[in-house]
């Protein structure tokens, strides 16, 4: 009986060993998982602008070609004009939707 006490203290202790070398790990975890989303929120302001240039950049691309095919008499401007516009306009939208929404 003696010996069985001992293995079950040996037992009891091992595990509390184990569950507090866990928890010390789990505070690691945290600190990691606050830097990667510290990480991701600084990549948000470069994204945003990029995604204001590349807006910018395919309106020029647009008005250029609504007016090529306005220049030449093409019957269907309105609708080029309406999906270059509706492409420019969404990814306005998109832009400041995502640096409101992460408070950038």
């Amino acid at each position: 009986m003696k010996g069985r006490k001992k293995i079950g203290f040996m037992a009891v202790m091992l595990l509390m060993l184990l569950f507090v070398v866990s928890e010390a790990q789990a505070q690691d975890g945290l600190a990691g998982i606050n830097e990667a989303n510290r990480q991701v929120r600084s990549y948000f302001l470069a994204g945003t602008n990029l995604m204001y240039g590349v807006g910018a950049l395919l309106g020029l691309i647009g008005a250029v070609k609504v007016y090529q095919k306005w220049n030449a008499g093409d019957p269907d401007t309105g609708k080029v004009a309406a999906a270059w516009f509706g492409s420019c306009v969404f990814l306005v939208v998109v832009a400041t939707v995502i640096s409101s929404f992460f408070g950038i």
